[in-house]
């Protein structure tokens, strides 16, 4: 797999580290594997028809994207559709995860949740640059003992997860700014294509996506 860097070099000119930054991340999201994405929107469908939940999680930056899955999928995603998405987020309890950290292992604040909360046919979406986060690896560990279906997005080269999952797609390149933007399409994509493709009103001059 060929991982770009950027920058490679010092840029002084505001404009043109701008048109750099974005020519990256469009040649990126115009060259994703779309028979894989098709595979994750079907996942996806299936997980919402059978009335199972996605349980999403992160680190940094990508547990706000956690967050920000679980806002979108449920609050836009359902509006005036035939959807019944069900998504909690694994990253917002806050006094759950400072408990497991702290009288458990802070490697176990994601794979604990799933031992608890998670069943068979689920769906576990998880936000990674590197992909080799110790306590994703767990989750990932433990979602495959409990036959839940596993979804990844990663940077760099893939890391563990891109091996791990049942499905990943990895945005190859060497900047963490780059790929979190493609994480944050990608979920925006997901949610309005779904919604899209599943809403009862076709007059859609009178809907805000």
């Amino acid at each position: 797999m060929s991982i770009k860097q950027f920058p490679t070099k010092k840029i002084k000119n505001s404009k043109d580290f701008y048109l750099e930054y974005i020519n990256h991340k469009s040649t990126i999201l115009q060259n994703i594997d779309f028979k894989k994405l098709d595979k994750i929107i079907n996942l996806l469908k299936k997980c919402f028809k059978d009335n199972n939940i996605v349980y999403t999680c992160g680190n940094g930056g990508s547990s706000s994207l956690a967050d920000h899955f679980t806002c979108d999928f449920i609050k836009q995603s359902n509006n005036k559709t035939n959807l019944q998405v069900k998504s909690i987020s694994l990253t917002s309890n806050f006094s759950l995860i400072s408990a497991i950290a702290n009288d458990i292992n802070f490697d176990e604040i994601f794979s604990f949740q799933i031992e608890k909360l998670c069943k068979k046919n689920d769906v576990l979406f998880l936000f990674s640059v590197s992909g080799n986060s110790p306590n994703l690896v767990k989750a990932i560990k433990k979602a495959k003992k409990k036959s839940v279906k596993t979804i990844s997005f990663t940077g760099f080269d893939g890391g563990k997860l891109a091996k791990m999952s049942d499905l990943n797609l990895n945005f190859p390149i060497a900047n963490y700014g780059i790929v979190e933007d493609c994480h944050v399409s990608l979920m925006h994509y997901l949610s309005q294509y779904l919604r899209n493709i599943s809403i009862n009103n076709n007059n859609f001059e009178k809907i805000n996506f």
